[in-house]
């Protein structure tokens, strides 16, 4: 195999300034660049590109931080990612918590990404001080995703949680429903993930606009999984008289909520409607209605945002999206899916 040292010799010059030559750096003359493309083009000599961002002070690399890369809405967003990566020349070095504190703090709090990363990609991980502190410290950049922590200077990009979750509920109350439950939110997460807390909001709000009071005994707490949705539906009918419609704060919950209600020998919709949020991959399948958002697209926008500070090669642009400052988030858009599994109360 060539080397950059077989170039030198060809070249007549030493192999830093074969370096030089191959980087484009003002500081070699035409005439010797020329000497050095040619004799590396007839040798079929190729730089390597880590050893080029490392001459460079680069590693190439981006840090994706998740907390459980099993869920859709996060293994959908590092899929995106790392396809913007893959294209603008770039690694990516994922770091999965797992829903476990302690890997977070190690992540976070610690100088294990110190000369390992260029950048920095938070997805739905929130931040204490001390966590801020330490970013700090490291000195890199950064953007979030789907955050409710703000990092200074770091761009953040999410959709609007509330207005999702009042969508949905709107969408129910628009059917004629007002026995409205909710099923979110898992008050033993260990990384105090704050998502379903707006979605919770959202909700809320959305009844006191039509003028109905929340009731707290439609209000049920589980984990974001289908097995979470499920044994909050089975709670719910387990406290009486079921409601008429279901708002889940994810799709995967909705799922578990279907099947529970099914179980229990009650149809959907017709005794039951269920809308979730994020037009999960098979919310069309099962006929899920769903608030629809854009999860891929959240990924590809923050990887653009993050690369373009570094200066890589844009090889996949997104079209019609703008970038952010560290101040400003930029808010993508949600859209209502109906489906099968949402309609009017039946009539008692």
């Amino acid at each position: 195999m060539t080397k950059i040292d077989d170039v030198a010799r060809l070249a007549g010059v030493s192999t830093a300034t074969v370096s030089r030559a191959l980087r484009g750096l003002p500081t070699v003359s035409a005439a010797t660049r020329r000497r050095v493309l040619a004799a590396a083009e007839q040798l079929d000599y190729a730089v390597s590109p880590s050893a080029s961002r490392l001459a460079g002070g680069r590693t190439g690399t981006v840090a994706v931080v998740v907390p459980r890369i099993t869920r859709w809405f996060f293994s959908t967003v590092v899929e995106a990612v790392e396809e913007y990566l893959h294209h603008s020349g770039y690694d990516l070095l994922l770091y999965n918590l797992g829903g476990r504190e302690q890997i977070r703090q190690r992540v976070l709090r610690t100088a294990n990404l110190h000369k390992r990363v260029d950048a920095m990609m938070l997805v739905a991980t929130p931040l204490r001080p001390a966590d801020l502190t330490a970013l700090a410290s490291l000195d890199l950049p950064g953007v979030t995703i789907s955050s409710g922590s703000r990092v200074p200077n770091w761009p953040c990009v999410r959709i609007d949680d509330v207005a999702a979750a009042r969508m949905a509920t709107r969408h129910l109350l628009d059917l004629g429903h007002r026995r409205i439950a909710h099923i979110s939110g898992d008050p033993d997460d260990e990384l105090a993930f704050t998502t379903h807390l707006d979605r919770r909001r959202g909700y809320q709000a959305e009844l006191r606009a039509a003028g109905l009071r929340p009731d707290p005994s439609l209000d049920v707490e589980s984990s974001f999984t289908i097995d979470g949705g499920n044994r909050a539906a089975a709670e719910l009918l387990a406290r009486g008289v079921p409601p008429t419609a279901i708002v889940a704060a994810c799709d995967e919950m909705a799922m578990g909520a279907m099947t529970a209600l099914r179980d229990a020998g009650l149809r959907v919709p017709q005794d039951v409607s269920v809308v979730g949020i994020d037009d999960h991959d098979l919310a069309g399948v099962l006929g899920l209605s769903t608030i629809a958002q854009p999860a891929a697209e959240q990924g590809r926008l923050a990887a653009r945002m993050l690369l373009d500070p570094l200066g890589a090669r844009n090889l996949s642009p997104i079209i019609g999206q703008r970038t952010a400052d560290g101040d400003t988030p930029v808010i993508l858009p949600t859209r209502l899916v109906v489906r099968e599994s949402t309609a009017p109360p039946r009539a008692h």
